[in-house]
């Protein structure tokens, strides 16, 4: 087991690999990163099936005979995370359901119609067939009714693409409807969970972008973790109300925040940066190999980000007077955000559309 990832899981820090393949579970390289690299669940997204779909054929015995792209693909990454689930299922059965998760993604192209996504996020579920796995559910405006619809189901999911802190506490609120829902249909509260997972380099890509411009790159580098910082005390704070204190006492399960994007864009920023400040008990960091390895190598677990709120209120309240329209930033991050996963989902129909006219 490395001593650098152990002590960040000591720490409380949940560590999930942001990537799935076919070849990286026939391989064995995820039993691997399992064993000796302290991985304790997977993420999943429109562009890592698409490069794991391009990349070799590891996927042309399954696709053999089939004709229609979306059928397809549906069973290629529903029969990747499937497998995925059963290989973490120890880590999930000994955490009652905290760890050991595997997410997938509904299509890019419902990000804004609420009532397909809340029907493709049920199919997800019911075709990957196992409690461990987290319907990944965008949070766009449309999409916060869909958590609601989809968490009073009894169905556990990833809310993804969160940047503003404002559209995180309306994340939380739609997760706390949707368990007092859950509750009134008599449904178990234990058995569903869900993370939140907060954007953090592409912040920082957009926001440094426009410190150049402004001629303040002194202040390069931190909105992103100082957005998470209020983020945190946000989540602190909604989970400490008497609201969700009521249906905890029914057995329902906090709506863990989650660092997603944390590989640096930046090289002149260190690779390992957002890892290393970004520390609290009961957190999720989902990150690239990239990134895992680099802090396997050298990582440094830093200090506790927890009760640092008022120093990320400062650092944002900086920059912001230097002139960058976070509202802005965060509207820009969203739409981009959905369009990249769409882009990716038509570059996988193209890769699986090739595979089967071959």
């Amino acid at each position: 087991m490395n001593d650098r990832l152990k002590q960040l899981s000591q720490a409380g820090v949940s560590i999930w690999l942001d990537d799935l393949s076919r070849d990286r579970l026939t391989s064995g390289n995820l039993a691997e990163l399992i064993a000796e690299k302290s991985v304790v669940g997977v993420t999943t997204n429109p562009s890592i099936f698409a490069a794991a779909l391009s990349d070799g054929d590891a996927y042309a015995e399954q696709l053999a005979g089939m004709s229609d792209v979306a059928d397809a693909i549906t069973q290629a990454t529903t029969t990747d995370v499937r497998d995925a689930c059963d290989l973490f299922a120890d880590i999930y059965a000994a955490t009652d359901g905290y760890d050991g998760r595997v997410s997938i993604e509904v299509e890019p192209s419902l990000a804004h119609d609420t009532e397909q996504t809340v029907a493709q996020a049920a199919q997800l579920h019911d075709l990957v067939d196992r409690e461990n796995v987290l319907i990944k559910i965008p949070a766009t405006k449309a999409g916060l009714p869909a958590i609601t619809q989809t968490i009073a189901r009894g169905i556990s999911v990833n809310v993804t693409l969160i940047f503003a802190v404002e559209r995180y506490h309306e994340v939380m609120e739609a997760y706390l409807d949707g368990l007092e829902q859950a509750d009134a249909a008599g449904l178990d509260l234990s058995t569903i969970h869900s993370v939140a997972s907060i954007f953090i380099s592409r912040i920082d890509a957009e926001v440094d972008k426009r410190l150049d411009d402004l001629g303040r790159a002194d202040l390069k580098g931190k909105a992103a973790i100082a957005n998470a910082q209020v983020a945190l005390a946000d989540f602190q704070e909604v989970f400490s109300s008497d609201r969700f204190k009521a249906l905890k006492a029914k057995g329902a399960n906090y709506q863990r925040p989650l660092w997603a994007s944390t590989s640096t864009k930046d090289p002149a920023l260190p690779d390992t940066l957002y890892v290393s400040e970004l520390i609290a008990d009961g957190v999720v960091n989902t990150m690239p190999e990239k990134t895992l390895e680099a802090f396997a190598d050298h990582g440094e677990v830093g200090k506790s980000m927890e009760r640092t709120a008022q120093e990320g209120v400062r650092t944002l309240a900086e920059i912001a007077e230097a002139g960058v329209d976070f509202d802005d930033v965060f509207r820009v991050l969203e739409e981009e955000g959905v369009q990249k996963f769409a882009d990716s989902w038509t570059e996988l129909q193209a890769t699986v559309r090739t595979a089967l006219d071959g």
